[in-house]
């Protein structure tokens, strides 16, 4: 949904997901895969006033924001910029990450933004990445012109059971296992205290690895990750509704 939005000239396209669901692994891939005649702003954790956010906009691409510019001079410079690349063949996608920080005011400005955009032409997309609740802000009454211009969105939930046995195994083989270390047991315990959230899956099989390599062990059973969990060397345990394994 990422590449289709930019792709079909989505004037905005949004990516939720928990912390830890990916949403950053996410953007490092697709912007190794973009194309040479889309220049891409990356702007992380945006925040200020009114201007402030066009500031950020401007220095992600790489253009002039003298902090004694008028709001005027700024947004005159960032029209000329986009212009000019559409010009040479470019389109511009400025990336928004941690969006769910940005206020009422900043994301009807960056709606504005949009309006420098006309007939069937896209000077600018925007791509706005960040927690679940940045869906809740956009369904204001307040944004609903904001909504209407979001033409695709996805939400990168966490994984389930299936998929975090599959998901340890893939990643075993990448690194060169030739079959996956972890028992069935132990996988099904690893999902009920992560959630099924990716971070929290590698951190807890990287410490049950270093327990069943401090035991000379060859796999990672079930004793391994109650081994992890009752030395509370996994921090996040606890932090999901625990189902017993039988």
């Amino acid at each position: 949904m990422l590449e289709y939005g930019t792709l079909t000239g989505s004037p905005i396209t949004l990516i939720t997901g928990e912390v830890g669901a990916g949403k950053t692994t996410l953007l490092h891939k697709f912007l190794k895969r973009i194309g040479e005649d889309v220049t891409v702003g990356l702007v992380s954790n945006a925040h200020g006033s009114r201007g402030e956010l066009l500031r950020w906009a401007l220095m992600a691409l790489d253009q002039p924001a003298d902090r004694d510019a008028t709001y005027v001079d700024l947004f005159d410079t960032f029209q000329k910029y986009l212009i000019s690349e559409y010009a040479r063949g470019h389109r511009v996608v400025l990336i928004f990450d941690e969006a769910q920080n940005l206020s009422i005011e900043s994301l009807e400005e960056l709606r504005m933004f949009t309006n420098i955009n006309s007939n069937k032409d896209e000077l600018l997309q925007l791509v706005l990445v960040g927690q679940p609740e940045l869906r809740d802000i956009i369904h204001r009454p307040e944004l609903r012109q904001f909504a209407q211009r979001i033409a695709a969105s996805f939400h990168l939930s966490a994984m389930d059971e299936r998929t975090v046995t599959a998901y340890i195994g893939h990643r075993l083989r990448v690194a060169g296992a030739r079959k996956n270390l972890f028992a069935e047991a132990a996988c099904r315990l690893i999902y009920e205290q992560t959630g099924g959230v990716p971070r929290l899956v590698n951190q807890l099989c990287d410490l049950s690895m270093v327990y069943a390599f401090s035991k000379n062990q060859k796999t990672v059973t079930l004793a391994t990750v109650e081994d992890v969990l009752a030395d509370g060397a996994f921090f996040a345990a606890g932090a999901f509704p625990q189902e017993p394994v039988t």
